[in-house]
């Protein structure tokens, strides 16, 4: 079910401004094929962190429970949390800044435009928590751990670079062990079962709540980035 555009919404995004990344986005137009044309502005995140401190990348944060939570306990670690929908990121802006989080900060565009705005061999690690599975067969290539999507975070990790994947659906689960594998990613650790794994430090999200809570398992695994 689509969420209702939020009441204010501009006003609230505006009262939040300094949470979210300009990304000075200049669009330009469409090539032959119909791919969108974007200038390419590289994110300086000393500017925008105020600090050198290691970044870490959440694709798809929802509304920010995992993202505020991880800032909390990691004042050490930049975060950079990426949302497609305004209407969904505002909420996650004002999580943060009820929190006063320095080290969070945002980014409402889809996932696919990344490269345009974030510098090669710069990320620590991302995190892909209970992304869209897109179930049909047809919208393989929108999955979050498609190989194109795959090859686009190698070229942004650094050397030795780590994936986490969380999700509760045990197709896109299977589906991201054959992508990883044949991008030739190292699996570190794959479960079947977080929750009762030896995983440690885990955020509980909001979505994860909801499916534990109903006894089902969560699929976990982290992938290294290898040469």
């Amino acid at each position: 079910m689509r969420m209702r555009r939020k009441k204010n919404l501009e006003e609230r995004i505006e009262n939040c401004e300094e949470y979210i990344v300009d990304l000075g986005y200049v669009h330009g137009g469409y090539d032959e094929n119909g791919n969108e044309l974007i200038e390419k502005k590289l994110v300086d995140y000393e500017k925008i962190f105020g600090n050198k401190n290691p970044v870490y990348l959440e694709i798809g944060c929802g509304k920010g429970q995992f993202a505020s939570e991880f800032a909390k306990t990691h004042p050490e670690i930049n975060l950079l949390a990426v949302e497609v929908n305004r209407n969904v990121a505002v909420l996650a802006c004002e999580k943060a800044k009820k929190n006063e989080l320095s080290n969070l900060r945002f980014m409402v565009i889809g996932a696919e435009k990344l490269e345009y705005f974030l510098p090669e061999n710069s990320i620590e690690m991302i995190v892909l928590n209970h992304s869209c599975p897109f179930p049909k067969k047809r919208q393989a290539k929108r999955r979050l751990t498609h190989e194109n999507f795959l090859n686009m975070y190698k070229r942004l990790l650094k050397d030795g670079g780590i994936i986490r994947q969380k999700t509760d659906n045990m197709h896109f689960f299977e589906f991201s062990l054959c992508e990883f594998s044949k991008c030739g990613y190292e699996l570190l650790k794959v479960s079947l079962d977080l929750h009762n794994s030896d995983v440690e430090d885990n955020i509980v999200t909001e979505y994860e709540q909801r499916f534990t809570d109903l006894g089902q398992p969560i699929y976990y695994l982290e992938a290294k980035k290898t040469n």
